[in-house]
């Protein structure tokens, strides 16, 4: 696997220790036919990869080239162009200046017809309207769940769930740490305390910037505006706010007025408005800020490691969306549940092996 970290061994795992499972309830007996990893570059052996043998490898035992029998390129994007797979898995991690070489490796697959299934954010955040019409066009998909409430199911239920609704705005808490942090300081503890908890549990990485500067939230809304709304925004595009300047005193105040602070992403759609420059009808409100809610909305209830997001559609009316949006365990089965619905969504192919690589009562920003 490209990408074979924390997430890809997970994934390599679960098919394994779930390979009759996943046969008897869905038809699936995925090949792993290649593997890859900045370290390494990119390995192949067509009729499938010993998984013990890669896991030893990816953990730092040797190289992935010594697995027996195996064509090796120095570079996945080689390896993509000169192989044979019936699916990309690209679990890689890309920088948000430009979300390379996810996005490459992403269209190398997509131009072939091969779907692409991934948890990289930055390259679905900052192309993923190219990349979904490119799919569109060469009649394959893209599927992204992980890449914002990790197995928490929003994209799929937004996306398919909601097909032929139409959604106007979406709020929610996208950011797990943040949330964490936000609720131990109302708890009283200081920002220092909080995120060194965080960081002690695992939750928060050793440099937390992407999330307590809110880059993280900002590339999720982004996704949430390419895939769901078919609206492609830079990160300029959105209005973003931390939480590094908070204190425990705001968010004591907040609660002896009967709120919460949260870390808030949204977006809103203002249908009367003109075309805007991301495209579509009307103009989009995209934003990521700490905001005092009521105790009464959805999202003031929502704490710890938990994720949620309520989606405004006509003609439903108001979807929530909430559960778990951390860990290496959920973020691989969010690439799990997508690849199942891939390969059960194209069970006539002759060929099955998988290539992987690297609420009422709430208050809208706009009323």
């Amino acid at each position: 696997m490209v990408g074979l970290g924390s997430v890809g061994q997970w994934i390599l795992r679960r098919l394994e220790s779930e390979r009759e499972s996943l046969a008897v309830r869905y038809g699936l007996a995925p090949t792993v036919v290649s593997v890859a990893n900045a370290r390494d570059g990119f390995v192949h052996r067509a009729d499938g990869l010993d998984t013990a043998t890669v896991l030893a490898l990816a953990s730092g035992r040797g190289s992935l080239s010594e697995h027996p029998g195996v064509a090796h390129w120095p570079r996945a994007l080689d390896g993509l162009r000169e192989t044979e797979c019936d699916a990309l898995v690209e679990v890689a991690s890309s920088p948000e200046i430009d979300g390379e070489p996810g996005r490459s490796h992403m269209r190398v697959a997509l131009e072939r017809g091969i779907p692409v299934i991934t948890s990289n954010k930055w390259p679905v955040a900052l192309h993923g309207l190219e990349l979904s019409k490119l799919a569109h066009e060469h009649g394959t998909k893209l599927r992204a769940e992980s890449t914002v409430m990790s197995g928490t199911p929003v994209l799929g239920t937004l996306v398919e769930g909601l097909a032929g609704a139409s959604p106007t705005a979406m709020r929610g808490i996208l950011n797990s740490t943040v949330n964490f942090i936000l609720q131990r300081m109302g708890e009283g503890r200081t920002y220092e305390e909080a995120l060194a908890e965080a960081q002690r549990s695992g939750l928060a990485e050793r440099d937390p910037a992407a999330d307590v500067e809110g880059r993280d939230a900002v590339a999720k809304l982004m996704i949430l505006a390419a895939l769901v709304l078919g609206r492609q925004l830079e990160s300029a595009d959105v209005g973003c706010r931390g939480i590094t300047d908070l204190t425990p005193e705001e968010l004591a105040d907040a609660r002896s007025g009967g709120q919460e602070i949260k870390h808030v992403a949204s977006l809103v759609v203002d249908a009367t408005g003109a075309r805007g420059p991301t495209g579509g009808l009307g103009s989009l409100s995209a934003r990521v800020e700490p905001l005092r809610i009521d105790r009464d909305d959805p999202l003031a209830r929502v704490d710890g490691a938990i994720n949620a997001l309520i989606c405004r559609a006509d003609p439903v009316g108001e979807v929530t969306v909430i559960g778990p949006g951390a860990g290496r365990a959920l973020a691989g089965q969010g690439v799990l549940s997508d690849l199942i619905a891939v390969a059960t969504g194209t069970a006539s192919r002759s060929r099955r092996t998988l290539q992987a690589a690297g609420g009422e009562g709430a208050t809208w920003p706009s009323e």
